[in-house]
C-alpha cells in the first residue's frame, strides 16, 4: 500500500508584502504544489483578532508546519508571535493533555538581511542561524514537533541584484515535493545548521 502525502501547511508572516522581494516570491511558488496549504496571517488577521480555533484546526489537519518569514531583531515578525502566543494553548499544544502537535514536523523558512558569513561565531551576530532560532526550536520541543534545519536566504537586500532569487524558488520547491513525495530525510534534515546547501543530503 503507497504512503500517504504529508499535507503541509505554510504559514506566512511579512509585515510590508508590497516591499518583499524573496518572501512573497517564495510564498506564491508554494501555492503551485499539490497538497500544500497557504496562509497569509496578515492579510487574514489585519487586526490581530487571531481566529484561535480555526487555526488549531490547520494544525490538526496537516502534518508538516512551516513558518515562512523575514527575520526581524533575531526573531518572527510581531504577528506570528502573537499566534504563537495565542493559538499554542495549554491542553493543546502542551501540558498532560496537550498532544495535537506530537510528531509533526516543523520547518522555519526565512530570510536574512547580512550575509551568510555574519551568522556564526565570529561574524557579526555572533551566533549562526539555527543558535538564533532556538526559542522556535524549544517550541518544537515542548509541543513534541520534530524541528528541522531552517531553509534560509541571507543577504536578502541584495539577492535579486545577485540573480539568487530564482534558484532559491527552485530549490524550495524541490523541498516540498520531496516531502510529498516521501522523499525527504527527516533524521538528516534535523541535525544540520541549515537545509538550503544539503539538499542533496535531506532529498533522498
Amino acid at each position: 500500500m503507497p504512503e500517504s502525502q504529508p499535507k503541509i501547511l505554510i504559514l506566512f508572516a511579512h509585515p510590508s508584502p508590497n516591499r518583499s522581494e524573496i518572501n512573497v516570491p517564495l510564498f506564491n511558488a508554494s501555492k503551485t504544489i499539490a497538497n500544500v496549504t497557504c496562509v497569509d496571517l496578515y492579510a487574514e488577521y489585519p487586526t490581530y483578532r487571531i481566529d484561535i480555533d480555526k487555526e488549531q484546526q490547520r494544525l490538526r489537519e496537516h502534518d508538516v508546519i512551516v513558518f515562512m518569514f523575514p527575520l526581524y531583531w533575531y526573531s518572527t515578525p510581531s504577528l506570528l508571535k502573537e499566534w504563537q502566543d495565542l493559538v499554542l494553548e495549554y491542553g493543546f499544544a502542551y501540558g498532560s493533555e496537550g498532544n495535537e502537535l506530537v510528531g509533526k514536523k516543523f520547518i522555519c523558512a526565512l530570510t536574512a538581511g547580512g550575509s551568510e558569513s555574519s551568522y556564526r561565531k565570529d561574524g557579526f551576530n555572533h551566533y549562526t542561524i539555527r543558535e538564533l532560532l532556538q526559542p522556535l526550536e524549544q517550541m518544537a520541543e515542548l509541543t513534541g514537533m520534530d524541528f528541522l534545519a531552517p531553509f534560509a536566504l541571507f543577504g536578502a537586500g541584495m539577492a535579486n541584484e545577485e540573480n539568487r532569487i530564482e534558484q532559491h524558488l527552485k530549490n524550495w520547491k524541490r523541498v516540498l515535493i520531496a516531502i510529498q513525495d516521501n522523499k525527504f530525510n527527516y533524521e538528516v534534515a534535523s541535525k544540520l545548521s541549515k537545509m538550503n546547501h544539503s539538499l542533496e543530503l535531506v532529498i533522498k
